[in-house]
């Protein structure tokens, strides 16, 4: 069974205090990587610009520990796997497949229970994946995809394309 346990049915935002708490575990986490106490692990970000919609699918590896930069645009968001999810002030147990919408203003730590593929979707114009990066996040040089490029699939359909699959 699927479970969302949180407040309706939309990711709500991260009240501030919640946001400056993640950024202090988020300080904490890289002081222990400087000091060789943890070992980056290889995210893999699947970028699709196309229709008029940006979609960024995350491959997370099991028994992780992630946070995201503060997300500043409504998205549809798309979990599946399982994972902990910090939504809001309330932790969501997210198992199997779940489609729900995500509000704006929202930072988020995610614990990975299995690999867990997290995507989020918003319309846009923007032409590159730069383009999408910056108008959902005031954070893009954050972003693992630009510390990791080597681990991105990028894919811009244009017009009248049709992908095969």
């Amino acid at each position: 069974m699927n479970e969302l346990t949180i407040a309706g049915i939309v990711l709500p935002p991260a009240p501030q205090e919640v946001i400056d708490w993640i950024r202090d575990v988020e300080g904490r986490v890289r002081e222990m990587f400087s000091e060789g106490q943890l070992v980056p692990v290889e995210v893999k970000t699947n970028h699709l610009l196309g229709a008029g919609m940006y979609a960024r699918t995350v491959h997370l590896p099991a028994m992780g520990f992630f946070t995201n930069v503060t997300i500043k645009v409504p998205t549809l968001m798309v979990v599946s796997g399982y994972c902990y999810m910090l939504a809001g002030k309330e932790w969501a147990k997210l198992t199997g497949y779940n489609v729900f919408p995500a509000s704006a203003g929202r930072k988020q730590i995610c614990i990975t229970k299995e690999p867990t593929d997290v995507t989020m979707i918003f319309p846009t114009d923007a032409r590159t994946v730069e383009e999408a990066e910056a108008e959902f996040t005031d954070e893009a040089g954050d972003l693992l995809s630009r510390e990791q490029p080597e681990s991105n699939h990028v894919l811009i359909a244009g017009g009248d394309e049709c992908l095969d699959f």
